[in-house]
């Protein structure tokens, strides 16, 4: 696997976050998608990310809290936007796997980080910053299903 550490900046986002397993539908990214494209908040010039923000190995499955997020630029006004909640995702390095692959693979790439590339690298897991997946296609429009994600990692020396 081909890992790289890089710089990402604080990033301000829109998000809606959902409670379940990760592992079922994910209808919060339905209402996400709708309310950005309303608001013309839609790739290139803006990133739909998802934070997982439980480890399912230590919380239970029904209890796991996930946000998707999109990226929103400078100057927004957020002031008339109820559907959505904002925050401040900070900077800092991270640890930076492509991914594509059929959705469910993805946690194998975070066992890989986690239990093989993180103990044999110069890093240790950041576990004041969350994971971002840079969604960067609709597997649903892909011609295999598969997902193409910029999993970032947090992480320090």
């Amino acid at each position: 696997m081909n890992i790289i550490v890089m710089e990402l900046p604080q990033t301000e986002v829109a998000y809606i976050r959902r409670t379940g397993s990760y592992f079922e539908l994910q209808d919060h990214w339905g209402d996400l998608i709708s309310w950005a494209n309303t608001y013309g908040l839609l790739p290139p010039k803006q990133s739909f990310i998802g934070i997982s923000l439980d480890n399912p190995e230590l919380v239970e499955s029904k209890d796991c809290r996930h946000d998707a997020c999109v990226t929103i630029p400078e100057g927004f006004d957020k002031e008339k936007h109820q559907k959505v909640k904002f925050r401040k995702l900070p900077g800092g390095d991270y640890a930076l796997y492509h991914f594509y692959d059929i959705p469910d693979k993805l946690n194998l790439v975070y066992q890989y980080m986690f239990g093989e590339w993180l103990p044999n690298s110069d890093y240790e897991p950041d576990y004041d910053r969350h994971n971002l997946e840079f969604n960067l296609n609709n597997p649903a429009e892909d011609e295999e299903g598969k997902c193409k994600v910029d999993l970032y990692v947090p992480v320090r020396k």
